[in-house]
């Protein structure tokens, strides 16, 4: 077997305490994946990946950011560049990322599922990193399915629009051949775009075909949003998932966004204030829906996106143009939740920060609305996107142990597009033992594998199996 000389057995793992707990505790945990962005369609097809540059470059705005903040021009990252030409680009940026996680991410997503452990990528391995990994994704067992199974993974929750048809869930749903499960997730971002009418517009018309209803008043409009959420819930959906700059608490009254709602459809722009009182509204709405079927609802806050409105013009969301943001917090996420459980209508919750700044502040908020009902009903979730690096990791873990309790987190998630991605499951888990194994030599936390491995176990597996009612067994 070739020598690791990078991603080595004790990667990132500094002591023997955290080594035995990674290895006797984590390292074989099956991956359940509540939260990713794959596309439906690619799974109930079974893909098979052209080359290397079509599994793990397209599509990858994080990569893209760091080639073009290495000088690499646009042709490489989305243009017109060969798909050989845009993998070279990619190799001759690798070497000047040390520091960054996909450094990281690059090389342990070459020893798994590629095998390749003997070689750092640059320009002088490129050609054969190249050759080897198309092969390998010549082989049935590095399709879109084959990967999933290479990794042990049980479920995943891809992010879905309400007014999709779902119908790739369905196919994979039937076939029982293929024994991950495959679940969607209501991501109703668009339904709360009244400060772009012609977007909202557009969508509320797609709405009402899917819903196979009339969408004339804003009565309509939730009755056409909740047989949405009807339909999903029978395909399987147990998720909801909402990407937000902030929270929206401001107060309303329901002739108010009754009026919102009716301006927004005729098209002039709305207010800011106006804005935020329709999206406080539904915010609310969409929560009831949750609670009312037993869903998990998921907060992503605190992205800025689409900063550079040349290049969103040019390209579209989603390629690598946004950012971290500095909304006030604390104040609208408490009335939103709060809203929801003066009515007893607060759903389980798991909200996820982008600003670093604001961990102690939604570690402190979630412990608020606890109310005993469920073992870690609202969830301070994992490091994600800009923090999604050991020291984010580690921060997101320290909080929540300082704040709340952490043997009840929900674990990790990719978050990804890509099929490659699933060692961020590993690359979690040796930072968990890591971090965990560290404590106990100092004595921070008991010197007791058992009672600290089960803990490990909880946290990488069995919480997330129980906490969204998946019931998997290891």
């Amino acid at each position: 077997m070739p020598k690791d000389i990078f991603i080595t057995d004790e990667f990132l793992l500094e002591t023997k305490t955290a080594s035995r707990l990674y290895h006797d505790y984590a390292e074989n945990l099956p991956i359940i994946d509540y939260h990713c962005h794959l596309p439906p369609h690619q799974i109930a097809g079974d893909t098979r990946f052209e080359n290397l540059t079509h599994i793990w470059l397209y599509g990858d705005h994080y990569k893209w950011r760091l080639m073009r903040a290495n000088g690499i021009a646009e042709r490489y990252c989305t243009g017109n560049a060969s798909d050989r030409e845009k993998f070279d680009a990619w190799a001759a940026t690798v070497p000047r990322i040390i520091g960054n996680p996909l450094y990281h991410w690059t090389h342990m997503e070459l020893k798994r599922p590629f095998g390749i452990r003997d070689r750092l990528l640059c320009p002088q391995t490129a050609q054969s990193i190249w050759d080897e990994c198309n092969r390998c994704l010549e082989q049935p067992s590095f399709s879109a399915r084959g990967i999933m199974r290479q990794f042990d993974v049980r479920l995943v929750c891809t992010t879905d629009d309400p007014v999709d048809s779902l119908e790739h869930h369905v196919r994979i749903a039937a076939d029982a051949s293929f024994p991950v499960k495959v679940l969607p997730t209501f991501r109703p971002d668009k339904a709360m775009a009244v400060d772009n009418p012609h977007l909202f517009n557009a969508w509320v018309a797609s709405l009402a075909n899917a819903a196979d209803m009339e969408v004339a008043t804003f009565d309509d409009f939730i009755a056409a949003l909740r047989k949405r959420h009807d339909f999903f819930h029978a395909q399987g959906c147990r998720l909801s998932d909402h990407g937000l700059e902030t929270a929206y608490g401001a107060d309303y009254t329901r002739r108010e966004v009754e009026m919102i709602f009716e301006k927004a459809r005729r098209g002039p722009p709305v207010s800011c204030e106006e804005a935020e009182k329709f999206k406080s509204a539904m915010m609310h709405e969409f929560g009831v829906m949750d609670y009312e079927k037993g869903w998990v609802q998921q907060y992503h806050l605190g992205a800025m996106r689409n900063n550079n409105t040349k290049m969103f013009d040019a390209l579209g969301p989603d390629t690598g143009f946004d950012s971290i943001g500095d909304c006030a917090m604390a104040r609208p996420l408490s009335r939103m939740l709060d809203r929801l459980a003066r009515e007893d209508h607060l759903p389980k919750t798991v909200i996820y920060n982008l600003n670093p700044a604001d961990n102690a502040l939604i570690a402190a908020m979630i412990g608020n609305f606890q109310d005993g009902s469920t073992a870690g009903k609202l969830q301070f979730g994992s490091a994600w996107w800009f923090l999604d690096h050991q020291a984010g990791i580690e921060d997101q873990l320290a909080t929540l142990a300082n704040f709340g309790v952490v043997s009840r987190f929900v674990g990790m998630l990719t978050d990804s597009r890509s099929f490659l991605s699933y060692p961020r499951h590993e690359y979690f888990r040796r930072i968990l033992c890591n971090w965990l194994g560290r404590e106990m030599e100092k004595g921070t936390v008991p010197d007791d594998q058992e009672l600290i491995g089960e803990m490990v176990k909880d946290i990488c597996f069995r919480n997330a199996s129980s906490y969204f009612g998946f019931n998997i067994e290891m």
